[in-house]
């Protein structure tokens, strides 16, 4: 069953990790130096069993302003916040930072907390209540419950849960099972077991036994252990506090922030396309390429913001960006961020991912930024299919593999395909590789495919004597480049349509013939006897060229690609030509006397044909290129078949 996550936040000192304490019994500090110094630094985590039934996973964050690091972290996978204030401090500067980070995380419910409440008369909590109530209005904490507490007595602990059991009891607790995610934020070596890896299980749910692949770094490990809570389990889902005991993995090839999940269901990538929340209390404008620390998940990353729609935004402002990074990062659309000034460090802004791997945007022109805000206009107004169709136009002519399309929205299965379902059966899409399933939009084909036609009818007109186009060379002459398996789809496609014909490795415009001048007839008679009388020794091109000099060199080369075309001549090597007929009764010869002897070898070859070494060697070669010898040792015998 899928596990809350309840996550603190506030000042330093302001009495969360008592809290924690007087709730569960759980003392969630437990360095050393958190002892000492008595203020938390990494994460602590508790749970409390609640009277419906449902365990509540509770992550304790420091609340030191040098520590907000270790709080975003912990925040990333928070469904609820108890909101902690101390009733003798009231609002203070992280009071207000952590709220911030919050909102900007998309954290929408919860309740607030006034801790040390003995500290106080009354008429003071009164006022104090007052001055909380106004700070969350307007936001998803203003009708939030607000609970006065004595940590050291107790007093009103059973109050708030009641309050925790009746939001648990009244969550909708349905997950969608796609790809295990989990945002490491500790990893550690343990004597006897190995590495292990801590985290918020932040989707889908992974069984003992399965494999996990570490973004960005791609390396995979599989699952020795899983506990929960400090028990043993055999599986785990979204919303636990999870301990995962690898093998096939050191300590060292992992780091806190990685992302540990299902293989294949993530992308990495050093640019984002997000929008971005500018904070009101932001101290000046934002410009573009300000360098930044941007917190996704539980990492935190050096990164440069770069404008889309603007020169500039303002405190309290909203815009598209793309955040540029120093690293690779693995995200889904939809994950939230936070980024904080470089220096100074504050919290600044944060906001949505909506892409996980861009295409870098253009800014420059006035039109570029007219451009991204049409295209972020139509994202958020599109629906799941409209932005899968989005999504894949941004492809272009390489296309998009369902596999790469699912890693790309974080939409997997069965939920992917019934949303492709309706674009493919109206042709908005097309399937171009049924291996692979790559899907390319329409309108990208209709762009290729025109190129496509346009190139051939160039050639055409180019070269009116050569009967058609090879197809490597047609996709050589395509910008930008179209991958092999799509331009083949899209071949095949026109063929269908009837605008093209295919022959072997070339291609031509549906009805076109080549239709020779008088003069090119005549070269054509004249080459064609030439190679006949020659028999079994041809000339080479130059001899060609040299017997032929009332012609141009470039008529002639075509006519004899032309001859080749319609199969009159065959082309041995790059050098030789020789005419068909005297190569198919070579053929039925050098046939007749392997089954005779056995077999035939250059010698034997040289005696039976009266050729010398500089064509029957070629010669013998071109038997074995279209498999009718094969050589063993200096040897040649019959293929089989």
């Amino acid at each position: 069953m899928r596990e809350i996550i309840l996550g603190t936040a506030g000042h330093v000192d302001h009495g969360k990790t008592s809290l924690i304490r007087a709730l569960t019994g759980i003392e969630t500090d437990r360095l050393k130096e958190e002892k000492e110094r008595g203020i938390t630094i990494e994460l602590g985590f508790a749970y409390l069993d609640l009277p419906c039934g449902h365990r509540l996973g509770i992550v304790d964050v420091p609340g030191h302003e040098k520590f907000i690091r270790n709080m975003v972290a912990g925040t990333a996978g928070m469904d609820l916040v108890a909101f902690v204030i101390a009733a003798d401090e009231g609002i203070m500067p992280q009071t207000v930072e952590h709220f911030e980070i919050c909102q900007l995380l998309g954290v929408r419910d919860g309740l607030v907390i006034l801790t040390k409440k003995d500290m106080v008369e009354p008429d003071w909590l009164d006022m104090v209540t007052e001055e909380v109530r106004d700070f969350f209005k307007s936001s998803f904490l203003e009708n939030a419950p607000i609970v006065p507490v004595d940590s050291l007595s107790g007093e009103g602990i059973g109050e708030l849960v009641k309050l925790l059991d009746a939001k648990v009891a009244a969550s909708n607790f349905h997950e969608e099972y796609g790809p295990f995610r989990l945002a490491v934020d500790r990893v550690f070596s343990m004597k006897g077991f190995g590495t292990v890896i801590t985290g918020t299980s932040l989707s889908g749910r992974v069984e003992t036994g399965a494999e996990l692949m570490f973004y960005p770094g791609g390396l995979t490990a599989k699952i020795r252990g899983i506990q929960v809570h400090g028990r043993d389990v055999d599986l785990v889902e979204a919303g636990h506090r999870t301990a995962i005991n690898l093998q096939g993995i050191e300590k060292e090839q992992i780091n806190r922030g990685d992302v540990a999940a299902t293989p294949g269901s993530l992308v990495a990538s050093t640019l984002l396309d997000a929008d971005c929340q500018y904070l009101p209390t932001a101290r000046k404008d934002l410009k573009n390429r300000t360098q930044v620390r941007v917190h996704l998940g539980t990492r935190e990353i050096v990164g440069r913001v770069l404008l889309l729609e603007a020169e500039t935004l303002k405190p309290g402002e909203t815009g598209h960006i793309q955040l540029l990074l120093q690293d690779p990062v693995a995200v889904w659309p939809g994950d939230r961020y936070v980024i904080r000034s470089y220096s100074p460090i504050t919290t600044i802004g944060g906001g949505t991912i909506l892409s996980n791997a861009p295409k870098k945007r253009k800014r420059s022109l006035e039109r570029d930024r007219e451009d991204n805000r049409a295209h972020f206009a139509a994202l958020k107004t599109a629906d799941n299919e409209q932005k899968l169709l989005l999504l894949i136009a941004e492809c272009g002519r390489q296309g998009i593999t369902a596999d790469q399309l699912a890693a790309r929205t974080g939409t997997f299965s069965k939920k992917l395909k019934k949303i492709l379902q309706h674009p493919i059966s109206t042709g908005a899409l097309q399937v171009v590789d049924s291996e692979s399933q790559r899907l390319l939009a329409a309108s990208v084909a209709e762009t290729v495919n025109q190129q496509i036609l346009d190139l051939m009818a160039a050639f055409h007109r180019k070269n009116p004597l050569k009967t058609g186009l090879a197809k490597e060379e047609l996709r050589s002459q395509l910008r930008p480049p179209v991958d092999q398996r799509i331009l083949h789809a899209l071949l095949g496609s026109l063929v269908k349509k009837g605008l093209i014909e295919q022959s072997g490795a070339e291609v031509k415009l549906t009805g076109y013939t080549v239709t020779l001048e008088i003069n090119e007839q005549e070269m054509e008679e004249k080459i064609g006897n030439l190679y006949r009388d020659a028999g079994l020794i041809p000339p080479n091109l130059k001899e060609v060229l040299a017997e032929f000099t009332e012609f141009p060199e470039r008529q002639i080369r075509q006519v004899i690609d032309l001859l080749l075309a319609k199969g009159a001549l065959i082309k041995i090597n790059e050098s030789l030509c020789f005419h068909a007929p005297a190569i198919a009764k070579l053929q039925e010869d050098v046939v007749a006397f392997i089954r005779r002897e056995g077999e035939i070898d250059a010698p034997r070859f040289k005696e039976l044909t009266g050729l010398t070494r500089k064509f029957s060697i070629p010669l013998l070669e071109y038997f074995d290129k279209i498999k009718l010898t094969i050589r063993i040792d200096d040897k040649r015998v019959l293929r089989k078949g």
